[in-house]
């Protein structure tokens, strides 16, 4: 197997298993894992039109755990797994990650607004998923080596600063912790006085705020009467850490993953439970750079092969239905810049 984009219809785990103990595979897969991406069946015990979506409890933990030790022996030291479960069975998928991966290399769990509309047929109308996220690493060390999302809001630069654009920033802070030289009287260019606000202080000394002003970075809000304000310089902001809550607007939902499977397909009944595009760039821009290899041992309708072409990830994506393969995922992939894929087949 080469170290391009690479699918393969058959068994995941028998895929996996051949990949590992095939001569030379440490080259291009052994290790070279920057994410797995799991989205399973849930074992809801529904028909859908490219699989049945039932099996005994037993056989599903199996199935599940002996993949994610395989999963484990692709993965790259600094890499990570994102396991995609319902409500019914995300605690049970949790717990097999405990198993495989060590319960300290739990990173945090995303709660994924799936969908918008309700469904009044049952109790609650689920309107979630989750998604578990491990890495070898641990959290704290993996957090080093993730992409934080864009910081980018708010920035201008209306005086033309030299420093480029800016946002400005409250300049107080609480008062639990403050010494004495954070109280003092602030007196704006309009001659307005101005006290921290009640149970606040400054942030900073009355030296360094005159230091500031000095450095031209200083805000005066309300045409210099207001309270002072830091400017906070793009250049200086750092990205920020993803949230655990991502709504259909971060992230899409069902509806808008199905209009995109429609597009290419009109008038088909294609797929029954594609992810959207979106949901699937957030995850591989956070865990991974370009270059990087994207393993998907369930690629469904080719989604997160569709991303990574297009973000310049490579991937690896197994797929048990060839049909499934061949008319919905594959027109998918090479429609995406004219991707170049190989398609190799287990039986």
């Amino acid at each position: 197997m080469a170290a391009g984009n690479v699918v393969i219809s058959g068994d995941n785990t028998a895929v996996l298993r051949s990949i590992i103990h095939t001569p030379g595979s440490e080259r291009f897969y052994v290790g070279k894992v920057k994410i797995a991406y799991l989205d399973p069946p849930y074992n809801t015990g529904a028909d859908f039109s490219t699989y049945r979506d039932s099996d005994t409890m037993v056989n599903w933990l199996h199935g599940l755990r002996e993949l994610l030790v395989h999963v484990r022996a692709l993965l790259a030291t600094d890499g990570s797994v994102w396991l995609h479960l319902d409500d019914s069975q995300q605690h049970r998928g949790r717990m097999l990650l405990d198993e495989v991966f060590g319960p300290d290399s739990f990173v945090s769990t995303i709660v994924w607004q799936k969908r918008t509309s309700r469904d009044s047929r049952k109790a609650f109308s689920p309107a979630h998923d989750y998604i578990h996220i491990y890495a070898p690493l641990g959290a704290r060390a993996w957090k080093s080596v993730r992409n934080g999302l864009p910081n980018e809001g708010g920035f201008s630069n209306p005086d033309h600063d030299p420093r480029g654009p800016w946002r400005s920033v409250p300049m107080t802070a609480q008062a639990g912790h403050a010494t004495s030289a954070q109280f003092y009287t602030v007196v704006a260019p309009s001659g307005e006085r101005h006290e921290p606000p009640p149970g606040r202080c400054w942030t900073y000394s009355e030296a360094r705020l005159r230091e500031l002003l000095s450095e031209g970075r200083v805000y005066w809000p309300r045409n210099g009467a207001g309270r002072p304000r830091l400017k906070r310089y793009e250049s200086e902001v750092s990205d920020l850490s993803p949230s655990t809550l991502w709504t259909s607007d971060f992230a899409g939902d069902t509806g808008q993953a199905k209009r995109e499977i429609l597009r290419q397909f009109p008038g088909q009944a294609v797929f029954d439970t594609p992810k959207p595009e979106l949901l699937m760039t957030r995850i591989i821009d956070i865990a991974t750079n370009p270059g990087d290899l994207v393993l998907d041992p369930y690629l469904g309708s080719g989604t997160t092969a569709v991303v990574a072409a297009r973000s310049g990830r490579r991937f690896l994506g197994i797929e048990q239905s060839g049909q499934v393969l061949d008319e919905i995922a594959l027109p998918r992939i090479r429609a995406e810049r004219r991707t170049d894929v190989a398609r190799l087949s287990l039986t």
